[in-house]
């Protein structure tokens, strides 16, 4: 019997994938926001697709920042930037 893959929707696309193929942000219980690379930080997680096209349609809707109820920095935005770089190339 295998192990369930758990399922997470892309703010961009909207589509569900394996949690693992996706990028998280997380708002932990201060506040504080950031890109949780480990993907087990505790708190309020959204995820993105490592495709520079669902970050940038996920950005322009301002998803991230409905999702988590907070403002997303650009600094944010840049890490996953670059996040998605490192696996394109």
């Amino acid at each position: 019997m295998s192990k369930k893959i758990p399922q997470r929707r892309c703010l961009g696309c909207m589509v569900s994938k394996d949690k693992h193929k996706l990028i998280r942000i997380v708002k932990t219980s201060g506040g504080n926001i950031f890109h949780d690379i480990t993907g087990k930080i505790e708190g309020r997680g959204a995820y993105v697709c490592k495709d520079a096209e669902c970050l940038a349609k996920a950005r322009k809707a301002n998803r991230f920042a409905k999702a988590l109820s907070a403002a997303i920095s650009d600094e944010i935005y840049m890490k996953l930037e670059e996040e998605i770089k490192r696996n394109d190339g």
